[in-house]
């Protein structure tokens, strides 16, 4: 465990601004600045990021649920994949741990491929709707329902791997599956998804010794007001600006971990 150091705190407060601003997930900012910034190994900067995600993700899920802007069918549906998927992931992990393989490099990788999935995700999200969307129109509901169980499966293997996943390339996924539904019950779908996901991966990093509960506290206490005033300034400023410098960091950031 470390001691505190105020520029981790400093960092949550960026960060925090970033998803008030964005709306794009933490884990997508957090996790690979812990691991290239800081130099935190890989899993730690995971499993303390995934307890940090299901806290804070446990507060916006409670505020879309008493909105009613939360679709239960998919969260149930998400997670009838994810849950079992990321517990699965983790026992893998905890075996690759316990034959004393480094699984940070492996760890690193993954992340790598997701951030810059989720850079596409984020830059391209109405062109790869408006192309591939009507594709999944007029499907069958079981067809869907099917779909939707594979989403999580993909989703609970890469939260548990990376902490990221459940923010951009879910909704972008959401967007393609349930055309129809109004976009503020898919984000909320999606956050209420997220806090059993992030919850029971986070769970499983810590009994796997991959959190650093000082380093949780310090960007906690940094993230919850830089959320705050992020959320605040967000009308001021046009995603035309933020949207592409967001996704050529994430962009940047994953190649630099994959190479």
């Amino acid at each position: 465990m470390i001691g505190y150091d105020p520029l981790y705190s400093l960092a949550g407060i960026l960060v925090g601004m970033l998803v008030g601003l964005t709306g794009v997930g933490g884990g997508s900012l957090m996790t690979p600045l812990l691991v290239l910034a800081f130099g935190f190994h890989p899993a730690t900067a995971v499993g303390t990021d995934l307890i940090y995600a299901s806290a804070t993700k446990t507060v916006g899920g409670a505020v879309h649920g008493l909105r009613g802007t939360v679709d239960w069918k998919i969260v149930r549906r998400l997670a009838a994949g994810s849950l079992p998927a990321a517990t699965v992931t983790l026992l893998l992990l905890s075996r690759s741990t316990e034959r004393g393989a480094d699984s940070g490099a492996t760890i690193a990788f993954v992340l790598g491929l997701a951030l810059v999935c989720t850079a596409a995700a984020t830059f391209f999200r109405a062109r790869i709707v408006a192309a591939i969307g009507p594709s999944f129109r007029g499907m069958a509901p079981r067809t869907l329902a099917l779909w939707t169980v594979v989403l999580g499966v993909v989703l609970g293997v890469l939260v548990s791997l990376t902490s990221v996943g459940a923010g951009a390339l879910g909704m972008t996924a959401l967007l393609l599956l349930y055309p129809a539904a109004p976009v503020s019950r898919l984000v909320g779908s999606d956050i209420a998804h997220a806090v059993p996901l992030t919850l029971i991966a986070g769970v499983g990093h810590w009994w796997l010794g991959s959190v650093d509960v000082m380093l949780l506290l310090s960007l906690l206490a940094g993230s919850i007001p830089g959320i705050v005033i992020g959320s605040l300034i967000a009308s001021r400023v046009t995603d035309r600006v933020l949207t592409p410098i967001l996704a050529a960091t994430l962009a940047v950031v994953g190649f630099k971990l994959i190479l």
